[in-house]
């Protein structure tokens, strides 16, 4: 069964977050560096662990006046060692309420840049492998990043975007288009079948500020129980 994922801990309403966690079985959790706090952190681990959905943790550029969304200079040692301290912020909150990270993916920017970048996606590998090696990171499925974590012996999961589209090459088309979201819930949950059917990747995200994100969380959902 794919595994369908949101990012959460971003937004300051808790009600919009429990019902986006009603629809997903993991929850990529902001761990403080483009959003979140140690309060909205245990907030969500929290609705996670009461509906029994697995924990992730969201790294991304130390950069909240722009929500991550933007690269900004930093170095290989820098982004390992951020995205390692965000890690561990997180883990403290998670492991203090009985609960346990089963997986990283990077935000944003930082996701996006690894994607073309070897040097990023290795730091971004070296982070993760220096909190935990045997835990899988989220990457966009059959690109070179997901290769670079796969050479460090790290474990990977190809993901997919349901509410996204996609350039010819199969990366994201940037935000910075007015046609990058895809927010009627039929049409991202006809997307996802369709990635899920390509078997490219294993879990299928639904970013949680985008208009109308519980209702296409729900249809994609319901279309891919349909489709088994």
């Amino acid at each position: 069964m794919i595994d369908l994922n949101c990012d959460m801990g971003e937004l300051e309403d808790a009600q919009h977050e429990a019902a986006l966690m009603e629809f997903i079985t993991s929850a990529n959790i902001a761990c403080g560096g483009h959003a979140g706090d140690e309060a909205i952190m245990e907030r969500t681990t929290r609705l996670a662990l009461e509906r029994g959905v697995r924990i992730g943790a969201h790294p991304g550029y130390p950069d909240r006046a722009n929500f991550g969304r933007l690269e900004i200079p930093m170095s290989a040692v820098e982004i390992e060692h951020t995205v390692f301290a965000q890690i561990e912020r997180l883990d403290a909150v998670v492991r203090r309420l009985g609960g346990q990270i089963v997986h990283v993916k990077p935000h944003g920017a930082l996701y996006n840049v690894a994607v073309r970048n070897a040097e990023v996606a290795r730091a971004i590998g070296n982070g993760v492998a220096k909190w935990n090696p045997h835990v899988p990171i989220f990457g966009l499925a059959a690109s070179p990043m997901l290769d670079v974590w796969r050479e460090m012996g790290l474990p990977v999961a190809g993901e997919a975007f349901a509410d996204r589209r996609y350039e010819p090459d199969g990366t994201l088309r940037s935000r910075k288009f007015p046609d990058a979201l895809i927010t009627d819930p039929a049409e991202a949950a006809a997307q996802a079948v369709r990635l899920a059917r390509e078997g490219t990747a294993q879990t299928i995200c639904v970013h949680g500020d985008t208009p109308g994100s519980v209702g296409i969380l729900k249809a994609c959902r319901e279309a891919l129980l349909y489709e088994g």
